[in-house]
């Protein structure tokens, strides 16, 4: 029987029996939206996880009636006919990981005796996971159900073959990881030049076979690498790591000529990266939406130009951006105040700035408010990947972070100019911002609700465009859940995530597609961008939504607004 619960205002979380009900609803789903069923039209992202399948809408939509839809598809589910259909891809492994021999040691088998377990039974694709390309791999030969890791690896490199628990998986790209590795594959498991990108897709059915002798050797972990914080450990999920992309495109370089002329970077401050509206519909994949951190902001400057909403922007954190305009232009800076200048005179904020050829703009640090963003009229105009030019901290997907004497070229306008040349001044900061949160789907794992709005919170400083962490008296879990593990499940833009620890995680733009840790609330859609504002050391609140307070007991699934 499956039941759901809203993820917030753009949500909806539906609980099934097992992973055969969850990949039955999904392509059951899909077929309806390719169909042009009404109730689906405004779906924004279909995702399958371990017991779950999570749709998006966007905020406003009627989750009731989405919810409802869903239910109907999935009473009439036959879920051995889908599993029947799964197309069997092979991939040759080369086993000579550095865990192979802890491996047979763990399971009682001989290193020969895992080899045959591993590629004698095909495994299924189950969900994606912490990155483009990653999926879960369950249905295996049982007796290779071994423990992470008691230390996770600093790298991990692209293509390693690892087994964790019931699940095996590939990892995509080099990363920090805790699995134990038993080998390598050459398959490129995710290629953004690829139709579709990902080699693998939930349903499909993986038969490992023994590769002939691989050319490195036993235990050589040196075919890649990861910097320290790049994209986090399956196992942990969820985590607001800080990774640096890996498949990257870069923006125009030094000297180039574009036709509609360009602005050369000349400071970037602490970071700088080039945003649009995202690429939605990918969170199958492992791909998340990312984009502008604060929407509103982004929208704003693209208004004031006259430029159409999805064009990119330059988001800039904590001012320090100075760029030169190659040629005539318009420009406008946006979201958090950071006073400007052209050459030497200051320019007003939320404004239509003309800069001719030569001049240079300069971003100081805003007084509150963490990221600005720089709009010209036209749009930067760099090659989108997967069909946005934005840089998703995460997945390592888009433009990489702007550098000194990096050209972004301008594109076209399209449109004409609005008569209105100036937005109001944004208001002074609060002493404290408060975020109206609705009841999350894990909202009974908390031993107390309340305390997780009766907290001052404060934002830490490992925050960063996956997530805020906030930092204040830890929340218990209820004794039912005490020592529970959740298996991964789909999360969305705002997410109050809970981990073990008890501190909140706010999920942000870049936030991953699943999590493993309960979420107990969600920040409303229209509070979101003023949550990307929040810089460390802010202090916050969160509030019930009037419409959403939790009850004092658990909810009944599916029959109201949890």
């Amino acid at each position: 029987m499956a039941t759901w619960r809203r993820l917030g205002d753009t949500g909806v979380l539906v609980e099934l029996p097992g992973l055969d009900e969850v990949l039955a609803l999904d392509a059951a789903v899909r077929a309806e939206i390719d169909r042009g069923a009404t109730g689906l039209a405004d779906v924004v992202d279909v995702l399958p996880a371990a017991r779950t399948l999570t749709v998006t809408a966007p905020a406003g939509s009627d989750l009731g009636r989405l919810a409802t839809e869903i239910l109907a598809v999935a009473a009439d589910l036959d879920p051995g006919a889908a599993a029947g259909e799964a197309h069997e891809v092979e991939i040759a492994v080369h086993y000579d990981g550095p865990d192979l021999d802890e491996i047979a040691s763990l399971t009682g088998l001989s290193a020969d005796e895992v080899v045959a377990a591993h590629t004698g039974t095909p495994w299924r694709v189950a969900f994606g996971g912490f990155a483009p390309g990653f999926f879960y791999l369950v249905d295996g030969d049982p007796r290779l159900a071994v423990p992470r890791r008691g230390e996770p690896r600093t790298a991990v490199p692209p293509g390693s073959v690892g087994l964790a628990g019931e699940f095996s998986g590939i990892y995509p790209r080099a990363s920090p990881g805790g699995w134990q590795l038993l080998g390598h594959v050459d398959d490129a498991l995710w290629d953004v030049d690829r139709d579709p990108p990902a080699l693998l897709r939930p349903g499909q059915r993986v038969r490992f076979a023994a590769a002939p002798a691989a050319p490195v050797g036993s235990g050589d972990l040196s075919r890649g690498s990861a910097a320290p914080g790049e994209s986090p450990d399956p196992a942990a999920e969820g985590s607001a790591a800080m990774p640096v992309p890996s498949a990257a495109t870069s923006v125009g370089g030094r000297g180039v000529v574009t036709e509609h002329g360009s602005l050369t970077v000349l400071a970037t401050g602490p970071r700088a990266l080039v945003q649009d509206r995202g690429r939605p519909g990918l969170a199958h994949l492992g791909v998340g939406r990312s984009g502008a951190a604060d929407r509103s902001a982004h929208a704003l400057g693209q208004r004031l130009l006259g430029n159409e909403l999805d064009c990119a922007a330059v988001e800039v954190t904590l001012g320090g951006l100075a760029v030169r305009a190659e040629a005539d232009c318009l420009v406008a800076v946006t979201g958090a105040p950071a006073p400007a200048r052209v050459d030497d005179r200051p320019v007003g904020h939320a404004a239509v700035l003309r800069l001719v050829t030569g001049q240079v703009l300069r971003l100081g640090a805003p007084a509150y408010g963490l990221r600005s963003y720089l709009s010209v009229r036209g749009g930067v105009d760099v090659p989108p990947v997967l069909g946005s030019r934005s840089t998703d901290t995460l997945a390592g997907l888009g433009p990489d972070p702007l550098s000194d004497g990096d050209v972004l070229p301008i594109g076209g306008a399209r449109r004409a100019l609005p008569t209105t040349e100036q937005a109001p001044l944004p208001g002074g900061p609060p002493a404290q911002v408060v975020l109206r949160v609705v009841p999350g789907p894990r909202i009974d794992w908390l031993a107390d609700r309340e305390a997780l709005v009766a907290t001052a919170w404060e934002v830490s400083g490992r925050s960063d465009r996956i997530g805020a962490r906030l930092v204040g008296e830890a929340l218990s879990r209820h004794p039912d859940h005490e020592g529970e593990e959740l298996l991964s499940e789909g999360v969305v833009r705002g997410s109050v995530q809970v981990p073990p620890g008890g501190e909140p995680v706010l999920f942000l733009a870049d936030h991953p597609v699943t999590g493993g840790y309960p979420v107990a609330a969600v920040v409303v859609d229209d509070d979101v961008d003023l949550a990307a504002q929040l810089r460390p050391g802010d202090r916050l609140r969160l509030a019930w939504h009037p419409t959403s307070r939790p009850a004092t007991s658990p909810p009944a699934p599916g029959s109201e607004t949890t």
